[in-house]
């Protein structure tokens, strides 16, 4: 199938280059100022079969005349030549990499092919709608036109009586459609966002993907959240982020992240199967995806529960995954530290040890965030003696030597002085005492606690007295 997809392309481009395209467009403009609209409508139909090489120039110097025929019918035979017409500027708007489809926009294109689908019918419709639609999918400011000249309402309309053919393209022209602020905004007041949920669920992956970015921007509408839930979002948002390519995968999860950011949502959005979607994300290539990965797995975990399941994920990626792949882990790991549940979390999920490990890993985004973690770990009791078990102590203190970055020193000072302070295990730091990076860290530290205990003091001050009053 790639061979002859490939050469037929290269037939194409033979053929596009032996063409005297000036020549056959003075025929074609010939034959468009005859009375013969047969011979119009078949010199149309082959344009369009022409349009995939022709140079962007010749295909220009059409759309006019395109425009021309759909404004002006005139004859029996014309429904004939609108289609052929529609399908060549359909044809015409995929090409130029969106310079065509502005060039319709441009030329008066949206409100004609809009004012012809009133009257229209079964293939002549058909081919109006998908002229639309690549109108709209090819060129951003297209959409602006379609919206402002009423083609919202149009199609809302249409969507409740065409046929389930034409609803499709309709459903993709509105995906489009939805990524304008005032189309989002209209849907939202006039309670059509379910439709925003069908045409993420079906269509082109492009197209659908256009609706899933609309989901998240209208998301960030609170109440919206639970609208786009009960409208089904998470189940077609998941399937996305499960079968779409990579561009759909990083859309339809910070979508689903917008939605999963309501507590009402969590739960339901973790049995849909996200964690480990998220957790593929977290382990993929893209820097903006460990981003979204991160965060949403962040917001996931809680639910107690979820965060099991969670470390279960990460620490597979701490012991298989590249180097970008484990920094990102540990910085979640690193962050759900704060969560109240997550040292007995840890310890039961076998992270320790393999943090302990990744001290002396050789990247040095790894050992930064790795060392973040431990220093987090370190402030609790239980943790300092599992850390210490594992051989923790002697890498931290190799770690404050020269050739690290200043945040690595920073971390495992931090880690050692929390040591330090440990009535079980303080013995084993005399060495480093005198340190500088080391002293740094715990004046830092002795300063914290004897703010923290000064507020403690304070506040149990103002309780007292709002006692007594």
């Amino acid at each position: 199938m790639e061979g002859s997809e490939s050469q037929r392309n290269q037939a194409e481009a033979e053929s596009s280059n032996s063409r005297n395209w000036d020549e056959l467009f003075d025929i074609y403009a010939k034959v468009i100022t005859s009375e013969n609209d047969k011979l119009k409508t078949r010199a149309t139909v082959e344009l369009s079969k022409m349009s995939r090489c022709a140079p962007e120039n010749i295909l220009a110097l059409t759309v006019p005349t395109l425009l021309e025929f759909l404004k002006n019918p005139s004859s029996n035979l014309r429904p004939s030549l609108q289609e052929a017409s529609a399908h060549c500027l359909k044809c015409i708007a995929s090409q130029g990499e969106g310079k065509l489809a502005d060039l319709i926009g441009q030329s008066g294109g949206i409100p004609i092919l809009l004012a012809q689908l009133p009257n229209s019918e079964d293939s002549l419709q058909r081919a109006l709608l998908k002229c639309l639609r690549n109108c709209v999918a090819f060129c951003g400011p297209n959409r602006m036109i379609l919206a402002s000249n009423g083609g919202l309402q149009t199609v809302l309309a249409m969507l409740s009586y065409c046929s389930d053919d034409s609803n499709l393209i309709l459903l993709e022209i509105l995906s489009a459609l939805s990524l304008v602020r005032e189309v989002r905004k209209s849907l939202w007041g006039s309670r059509r966002v379910h439709l925003l949920v069908k045409a993420a669920g079906c269509g082109g992956l492009v197209s659908r993907t256009r609706a899933a970015q609309a989901m998240g921007l209208l998301g960030l509408i609170k109440q919206a959240r639970h609208v786009l839930v009960d409208a089904g979002a998470v189940p077609v948002l998941i399937h996305l982020l499960k079968e779409g390519d990579p561009m759909t995968k990083l859309v339809a999860g910070n979508a689903l992240g917008v939605i999963s950011s309501h507590v009402d949502h969590i739960r339901l959005v973790a049995q849909a199967g996200a964690i480990p979607l998220y957790a593929d994300l977290l382990r993929g290539p893209d820097p903006t995806g460990k981003e979204i990965a991160e965060d949403v797995l962040c917001m996931l975990a809680v639910h107690e529960e979820n965060a099991v399941t969670i470390f279960q994920h990460l620490v597979r990626i701490l012991r298989e995954g590249d180097a970008g792949a484990k920094a990102a882990a540990a910085d979640v790991i690193w962050d759900l530290l704060n969560y109240e549940y997550s040292c007995l979390v840890v310890r039961s999920s076998g992270a320790v040890s393999i943090l302990v490990e990744l001290l002396k890993d050789e990247s040095l985004d790894v050992r930064e965030k790795v060392a973040g973690a431990v220093a987090q770990l370190s402030h609790d009791e239980a943790d300092r003696a599992v850390l210490a078990s594992c051989g923790a102590i002697p890498r931290l203190i190799e770690m404050l030597e020269d050739g690290e970055s200043d945040e690595v020193r920073g971390n495992a000072a931090e880690a050692l002085v929390n040591f330090s302070l440990d009535q079980l295990l303080g013995d084993r730091l005399s060495c480093i005492l005198d340190h500088p990076s080391f002293r740094n860290m715990r004046g830092r530290i002795m300063q914290m606690r004897a703010s923290d205990e000064h507020i403690d003091v304070a506040v149990m001050e103002i309780d007292r007295n709002r006692a007594n009053e």
